[in-house]
């Protein structure tokens, strides 16, 4: 789930960074900025003279993540002469809806989900992206991310940051000691669990519990499986209502996630039996794998800062993940979020701030921010230079795999009485006992009409 996704990781300002920043401070505190034209300044020539323009940024995005993504645009200030205008707000979902339907929308707003830049594309207000901002997203994105930034056939928003979902987490002095391989397949992966069952240990363990929210871990699970079985044709034909929540895809999809998540052979390892999985918080999910007790739990990136303070998160660390594979070792179907630039005002200023962003220039500098700001889906990021997690790098490597697939998390698309109701409550009475079809029956029945 996209709003739970956790910003509390630390920043790291690289030295190069740091150079432009002082250069910036260096030529005043005026409002009104003369662009430098120094040789650092090479790749930012084709953005022009800005000097003395400024354009207005609204978003979500808070402390402290504010100022890494804030130390990024210093470059674009400082090498076209431009000022950019942040205001970071934690209501901006809301607000910036009312601020488009008033006809007072800020130049640039930053949405974090697709349906949001629908709803914000069907207000008028928006302007489409310019012929240089989507030359350069064909050029640094996949199809899949700018399908996301355009409404009816017209591309509005270039790809910002990116978050991924599809990970398993595991202990790597495990596998090593017991001479276990990562799977590569999704039968791999079972055949595996299997094993350490075998052994008398419970190889996943799993939380649901979010308060309000308990039951959204679920739908990732079922979304991630809903990719891997069926694609992102059949995915997105269940995420749009194109075909029933209670059709045979999404009910394989569900019943596929059983395998793991009800499968009293395989769960709850260090925390309880089946059902312990409703009652023990999101947060708590993974612990066991610390303590031996169960060797795999799903999860997505962000859960890295929730191990204890003093847990090494690496490749040979206490704890690190793989990739969630697909049916073949081929398939890449990658499940996550991001973030999109979408624009208000047809000027100059703003068409170049936009394409800056989809450029590799720009998402070098977050991955040398590092953080929770690092991680981009643009093919022209310098990862080599990115400071960021040895999570991040994993999620950069797969993200920029030329065969992955992506797909935005699906409950964050349906409607609300859906994705962020029906769907959480009634995959918790799953986990609980209720059926498979009961359950795809009881959300199916709950889809607004019409």
């Amino acid at each position: 789930m996209t709003a739970l996704a956790s910003r509390h990781r630390a920043f790291a300002l690289t030295a190069s960074l740091l150079t432009l920043t002082l250069a910036v401070t260096a030529c005043g505190s005026s409002s009104k900025k003369t662009r430098s034209t120094g040789p650092e300044c090479a790749a930012y020539t084709q953005y022009g003279d800005l000097s003395g323009k400024t354009v207005k940024v609204f978003t979500g995005i808070v402390t402290p993540e504010d100022a890494l993504l804030k130390k990024t645009w210093v470059p674009f200030e400082h090498c076209t002469g431009a000022t950019i205008k942040g205001t970071f707000d934690k209501s901006f979902e809301t607000q910036v809806l009312v601020q488009a339907k008033a006809g007072n929308p800020p130049d640039i707003a930053i949405v974090p989900q697709p349906g949001l830049l629908q709803q914000l594309v069907a207000t008028g207000k928006a302007v489409p992206a310019s012929a240089e901002t989507t030359a350069m997203v064909d050029k640094n994105f996949s199809t899949d991310w700018k399908a996301y930034g355009s409404v009816n056939g017209t591309f509005y928003a270039p790809p910002q940051n990116a978050s991924m979902k599809s990970l398993v987490w595991y202990s790597p002095k495990e596998f090593k000691d017991k001479g276990y391989t990562v799977p590569t397949t999704l039968d791999e992966l079972i055949t595996l669990s299997d094993k350490i069952a075998a052994t008398g240990k419970k190889p996943w363990c799993a939380g649901i519990g979010s308060g309000e929210a308990t039951g959204w871990p679920i739908t990732d699970w079922m979304e991630d499986m809903m990719l891997r079985l069926w694609g992102p044709d059949e995915y997105d034909k269940w995420v749009q209502h194109k075909i029933a929540f209670n059709s045979p895809e999404p009910t394989a999809a569900l019943d596929e996630v059983g395998k793991f998540l009800k499968n009293s052979k395989y769960v709850n390892g260090g925390l309880g039996n089946v059902k312990s999985i409703a009652t023990t918080a999101f947060q708590d999910g993974g612990l066991p794998i610390l303590k031996g007790n169960c060797s795999f739990h799903r999860q997505a990136s962000f859960y890295a800062a929730n191990w204890p303070a003093g847990t090494t998160v690496s490749p040979d660390g206490d704890v690190f993940a793989f990739y969630l594979p697909g049916k073949t070792a081929a398939d890449k179907p990658v499940l996550g979020g991001g973030e999109f630039m979408l624009g208000f005002r047809d000027a100059p200023e703003v068409h170049a701030f936009q394409t800056f962003v989809a450029s590799g220039e720009w998402a070098t500098l977050a991955a040398q921010g590092g953080g929770g700001r690092a991680v981009s889906a643009n093919k022209a990021a310098d990862v080599s230079k990115c400071t960021c997690s040895e999570i991040d790098k994993l999620a950069f490597q797969v993200l920029q795999d030329p065969k992955a697939i992506f797909r935005f998390d699906g409950s964050d698309a349906m409607p609300a009485a859906v994705g962020s109701n029906s769907f959480w409550k009634q995959t918790t009475s799953w986990i609980t006992g209720q059926s498979t079809k009961t359950t795809v029956d009881k959300i199916e029945a709950s889809w607004p009409k019409g």
